[in-house]
C-alpha cells in the first residue's frame, strides 16, 4: 500500500458538478494503492469564520465538523482543493475551510504537519481558463506560507453541468495531473 494519502475538498455546491467530474477523472490515475477520502463541503456543516488566533494564549481544541475537517486535513498527504471558480476565487464553502486554517496554526503540530504536505489544485469556470488566475494564486500563496509544495492546478471549462467533459485539454491533462 501506498504511504501517500489523497484528501479530496469538494467546495461546489452541487454533487457531481464539472469539478468534481474533473477531479474524479484525475483521481482514476492514482492506483488502487493510494488512498483517497473525498469529503463534499455541503455534507460538512461549517460554523461562520471567527478568528479565535489572538490573543495568543488561547489554545485551539476544535470540536465536530471543524475537528473531523482538521483531523481529515493533518491525516492527508496530499490535499487537493477541487472548487469552482466563483467570482474568480473558491467558492464561499471552500473558503470557510481554507479559514479554519488560520485559527489551527494555534493547534499544536499544525504547522509542522502542513509543511509536509502536497497542495493540488482542481477548478472548472464557465469561461477561459486564465480567469481561475485569482484562485490559484491564493492557493499557491497559501501553500508557501504553511511551507507546503505546491503541486499545480488543473482548471477545466464548463458552463452547465457535465460540459467539462467536452473540454479535450483539461481531459488530457487529468490523465497525467497526479503523475510526478
Amino acid at each position: 500500500m501506498s504511504e501517500r494519502k489523497f484528501l479530496f475538498v469538494l467546495g461546489s455546491a452541487r454533487r457531481d458538478g464539472n469539478t468534481e467530474r474533473l477531479a474524479r477523472l484525475a483521481a482514476e490515475q492514482l492506483g488502487d494503492d493510494v488512498e483517497q477520502r473525498w469529503l463534499w463541503l455541503g455534507d460538512v456543516p461549517q460554523e461562520p469564520f471567527r478568528d479565535l488566533r489572538y490573543p495568543e494564549e488561547v489554545e485551539r481544541h476544535p470540536r465536530g465538523t471543524e475537528k473531523l475537517l482538521l483531523d481529515a486535513t493533518l491525516e492527508a498527504t496530499d490535499i487537493v482543493i477541487a472548487s469552482p471558480t466563483y467570482w474568480y476565487s473558491v467558492s464561499s464553502s471552500t473558503k470557510r475551510y481554507l479559514d479554519n486554517w488560520s485559527n489551527w496554526e494555534r493547534v499544536p503540530g499544525f504547522m509542522d504537519a502542513m509543511a509536509t504536505k502536497r497542495l493540488w489544485a482542481i477548478t472548472a469556470l464557465a469561461d477561459e481558463p486564465e480567469q481561475a488566475a485569482a484562485l490559484l494564486d491564493m492557493l499557491r500563496r497559501g501553500a508557501r506560507y504553511l511551507k507546503m509544495t505546491w503541486s499545480g492546478a488543473l482548471v477545466g471549462v464548463g458552463n452547465r453541468p457535465g460540459d467539462v467533459l467536452n473540454d479535450t485539454t483539461a481531459l488530457a491533462e487529468a490523465k497525467t495531473f497526479f503523475t510526478p
